[in-house]
């Protein structure tokens, strides 16, 4: 556990220090195969699509695996999870948009955030980018930071790779459209079986990582009351603390396709601001900080019993 704990360290600092890929980043190579994929064995049917995932997906977990078990292999491990961790692209996309919303250039963060949201942005407004924004980072806070440390953690190499390529398939093909309703059917619902656990954790650490019993107390009456009511049975939870945790108030109805989708509200407090995506950004480090704390604790108490 202790190694665990050292390599995730290793590679939160490798992510720090020098951020993603600027070319060549294997998920933007896997986003090009699975449109490629699609192009060539596209059906509307459930079966097809679960077929294709598991072409996608399961050589390059085996591949995972023999690397990992090669000499050498905890050094490779450690460079594929950093390879899965977005938390300081997640903090320059999030300051950006900030950055252009305090100066009043609306086109700008429209374009910013579209990089972040699958919703229209082309005619949103400067709450409306700010409420993005935030939810955004709450959200890829699990998906691109938590999930994958918590992957790591259970199954090392293998584990976080399969985590990190059924996500980028359900980023994909996990819409509820006429196109992918069946199609991308086995991508969505392994996506929320993949991260049921993580988001849980990560809704807890955003509650403790309030910094306050109130602010906890808050995020918590908010996870139960709110998270699940939202259309995504992970997301929903994870905002729902979050902006429970930063008192304020994110959901509510945004268009999607071309189309005004109604949405509930999650968290208590006035609309979100271009303040608070610092302030988001903010609780996703201390979150952090209290997830790493946590394993360190988990690997001393299995030592202990161990010996």
């Amino acid at each position: 556990m202790m190694a665990t704990l050292l390599g995730i360290l290793v590679a939160l600092a490798l992510d720090r220090l020098l951020g993603e890929p600027r070319r060549g980043h294997p998920l933007v190579a896997f986003g090009a195969l699975i449109e490629a994929v699609e192009r060539r064995g596209y059906g509307d049917d459930r079966l097809r699509g679960a077929l294709l995932l598991a072409l996608l997906v399961l050589p390059f977990t085996a591949l995972a695996a023999l690397a990992a078990a090669l000499p050498g292999g905890w050094v490779l491990e450690v460079v594929l999870l950093y390879l899965a961790v977005g938390w300081r692209s997640l903090g320059e996309h999030g300051r950006g948009i900030a950055g252009a919303l305090q100066q009043g250039d609306l086109e700008a963060a429209r374009d910013r955030v579209a990089f972040l949201v699958s919703r229209d942005t082309q005619d949103i407004d400067a709450t409306q980018i700010s409420k993005a924004t935030v939810e955004s980072v709450l959200e890829n806070g699990n998906d691109a930071v938590f999930a994958p440390l918590f992957w790591f953690a259970v199954a090392g190499a293998p584990g976080v790779v399969a985590y990190r390529l059924v996500n980028t398939l359900d980023a994909m093909w996990g819409y509820r459209t006429d196109r992918y309703r069946h199609f991308g059917w086995a991508a969505a619902r392994l996506d929320d079986g993949l991260n049921y656990l993580p988001a849980r954790f990560t809704a807890l650490a955003y509650a403790l990582a309030s910094g306050g019993w109130a602010g906890a107390r808050r995020a918590l009456d908010c996870w139960r009351r709110q998270g699940r009511v939202w259309k995504s049975p992970n997301a929903g939870p994870v905002m729902a603390a979050g902006a429970g945790a930063l008192g304020v108030r994110l959901g509510g109805a945004a268009v999607y396709h071309g189309r005004l989708q109604p949405r509930p509200d999650l968290g208590q407090g006035p609309e979100a601001a271009p303040a608070d995506i610092p302030r988001a950004l903010t609780l996703l480090d201390r979150a952090l900080g209290v997830w790493v704390l946590g394993l360190g604790l988990a690997g001393l108490l299995i030592h202990m019993i161990g010996s």
